[in-house]
């Protein structure tokens, strides 16, 4: 076989080996492997062209073409591109070629310049070459010309009458489309139900959530969590009836939403400083001694004892608790049910339910004093010390009291609208700087007393201050109401230290522990506000009277303002003891230990008006409390100047303002 190849137009260094060039014909294979595996493969190999009838190499790009394509026999195989010349007659190799020229216009390059001297090709290379692909994909056996039709060319080929329905465009208004369509809508819907249109409607069908007394909105703690505690510690009794989480106001027809109860139905609770979480008992003088241990739950009731056993150097000893700093509420309905002590002709014992307001505690001096019995928010004499001016004026009070005496011997209202500004003062300001008057007003429920002719009677009353004239307050028939025969007004009208409204009546007189036992409901409901402020008390489960806050107006004999029906958050108090400056104490027919017993005492409040919380806004109290602590904590410190501080200077006699 000879061992020379036909020149080649494209043949580089390394094209040697003619099974790498894919337009020469294929030489016969060596005799010693013409029988072998290997040549048998080589002979299949599908790029290698059958000798021509005349026994010349055909093109085997010309055998790729199809019969149509190719001529008649012996001429020359046509090319994408050019006619190639036969093998026999390939022109120069492309350095040699001049541009535009075809391979057909090259001339025959002499034969010693068109052979190569060709190696022996290897068994590997041999192998690779029959089954590699070349890169051009005409020698892959596909059809290129652009006459000959390929089976996806309706994909690729417009069609403007086949497509006339298409090229019209479509409706989205199709059953897929509205499917589609209406899915995502109907996602958006959903997604807008859930992040704008619930927190909308909850807002509209849901009261406010209170923070109930705790730090924050739903009693949570400062670390955000809900105490987990066993026993029965909401603000609701747990033993409450479900019948009466609603109530009617006694006033008009108000629908009053239970807030706060208590139903003492678990025996044996103890009420020393950290055993409840609303009512804590006191431990100090008071006339005698409150002392914790005479408190307690027994048989499904709170029993108050009033005891004839020395404490403290004192030879009796009762009980106070009350709900100071842990629960109070600022306007509603409080009712308590009560059996009261001894006997009903028995004169001495002092048994009261009652509150006040926040900024003072019950049996703590210091923290009472300039503070209660005020409920007053105007900047004038009625702030000043003994509700007069450094000279004297007016008179209606300086001389106007008792037998000619002051009319107030109370040391001033210490955190008036007077205060100056940069004074410590609880707040709030008003838009002018100024800031508005707190105190720590009073209201009772009542204090059951008997009088001298041997029937017992409550009074009902509520403390204020500055003072009118004689303690006169306008107790018309339009300010002073009474519903029951059975009230009056209270011939006591104050004396230096309050003035009163009080309404005094005849109870049940077999609900007293030594009668028939039975129990009897009181309480007081109450709005505040000018002119609308009103108290009504209630006696064995009925109004009694009301004093309106239109008879607490300006006063001109003692130059003084509006007082207001108590706008401060107010505290439970529950309290039995005796005073003689309470009435006539008859030692000799009291019988000890003697008790009051409280069935139940229960909260409520307008549904569109719950305010629960000692430390409300607008009338805050926790940061003066805690700045003060001691006032509140140490029932020793009976004034503000034995506690070694000042009232705030006042803008109408110290110069500032």
């Amino acid at each position: 076989m000879a061992s020379s190849k036909p020149a080649y137009p494209f043949a580089g260094p390394n094209a040697s080996n003619s099974n790498n060039n894919p337009f020469m014909a294929q030489p016969s294979p060596p005799a010693q492997l013409a029988h072998s595996p290997m040549n048998q493969q080589h002979q299949r190999r599908p790029f290698a062209a059958p000798p021509t009838p005349g026994g010349s190499p055909m093109s085997s790009t010309t055998s790729l073409l199809p019969p149509s394509a190719r001529g008649p026999p012996g001429s020359p195989s046509p090319q994408r591109g050019g006619n190639l010349a036969p093998p026999g007659a390939m022109g120069h190799s492309l350095k040699h070629k001049s541009s535009d020229s075809s391979m057909s216009d090259a001339p025959a390059a002499p034969a010693r310049r068109r052979r190569k001297q060709a190696k022996a090709p290897s068994i590997m290379s041999s192998i690779s070459d029959q089954y590699g692909l070349g890169t051009d994909p005409s020698f892959w056996g596909a059809d290129l010309l652009h006459n000959v039709p390929e089976a996806d060319d309706h994909i690729h080929n417009p069609d403007p009458r086949r497509d006339i329905k298409n090229d019209k465009g479509g409706t989205i208004f199709t059953s897929r489309g509205i499917a589609n369509l209406g899915c995502l809508f109907l996602l958006a819907a959903m997604l807008l139900t859930l992040f704008a249109g619930f927190p909308i409607i909850t807002y509209f069908l849901e009261h406010p959530i209170s923070t109930l007394g705790g730090y924050n909105l739903g009693g949570i703690n400062e670390t955000g969590q809900v105490p987990d505690m066993t026993g029965n510690w909401a603000l609701i009794d747990k033993d409450t009836p479900q019948e009466v989480y609603t109530k009617t106001a006694y006033t008009d027809s108000t629908e009053m939403q239970l807030v706060f109860s208590d139903e003492f139905n678990v025996d044996g609770r103890t009420f020393y400083p950290g055993d409840d979480p609303f009512w804590e008992a006191v431990d100090l003088h008071y006339w005698f001694w409150y002392d914790p241990s005479q408190l307690t739950t027994k048989d499904g009731k709170l029993v108050v004892t009033l005891a004839n056993e020395p404490d403290h150097g004192l030879q009796y000893k009762g009980g106070m608790m009350q709900t100071w700093n842990k629960f109070c509420f600022t306007g509603g309905l409080l009712e308590v049910s009560t059996m009261l002590p001894g006997a009903n002709d028995v004169q001495g014992l002092w048994p009261a339910v009652w509150t006040m307001g926040n900024l003072g505690r019950a049996g703590f001096g210091a923290s009472l004093d300039g503070m209660w019995p005020y409920s007053y928010n105007v900047c004038d004499v009625g702030t000043l010390p003994n509700q007069t001016n450094p000279d004297g004026t007016p008179a209606a009070a300086a001389t106007g009291g008792y037998k000619g005496e002051a009319l107030s011997y109370l040391p001033g209202q210490r955190l008036s609208a007077c205060t100056c500004q940069g004074e410590i003062h609880p707040g709030p300001q008003n838009s002018d700087g100024s800031f508005k008057g707190r105190s720590a007003p009073e209201i009772d429920v009542f204090e059951a007393q008997v009088a001298a002719t041997g029937v017992a009677h409550v009074s009902q009353s509520a403390q204020f201050a500055p003072y009118n004239a004689e303690y006169k307050w306008d107790n018309s028939s339009d300010n002073a109401i009474f519903y029951s025969p059975k009230f009056t007004l209270n011939t006591y009208r104050g004396g230096q230290y309050q003035m009163t409204t009080s309404g005094i009546g005849e109870v049940n007189q077999t609900c007293f522990e030594l009668e028939g036992g039975c129990f009897s409901v009181y309480g007081f409901e109450y709005k505040t506000g000018v002119p609308d402020g009103f108290i009504t008390w209630i006696s064995e489960g009925a109004a009694s009277w009301t004093a309106k806050v239109t008879g607490l107006g300006p006063d001109n004999l003692t130059e003084i303002g509006q007082r207001i029906i108590p706008e401060e958050p107010l505290y439970l108090i529950i309290n039995l003891g005796m005073s003689e400056n309470f009435g006539d104490v008859d030692l000799a027919n009291l019988i000890f230990p003697t008790h009051m017993e409280i069935d139940w005492i229960r909260v409520y409040q307008p549904k569109d008006a719950i305010n629960v919380g000692c430390d409300p806004d607008g009338y805050p109290t926790t940061p003066y409390i805690d700045m003060y602590n001691e006032a509140y904590t140490n029932a020793n410190l009976t004034t503000w100047e034995q506690y070694g501080q000042t009232f705030p200077r006042n803008k109408l006699v110290d110069g500032c303002t």
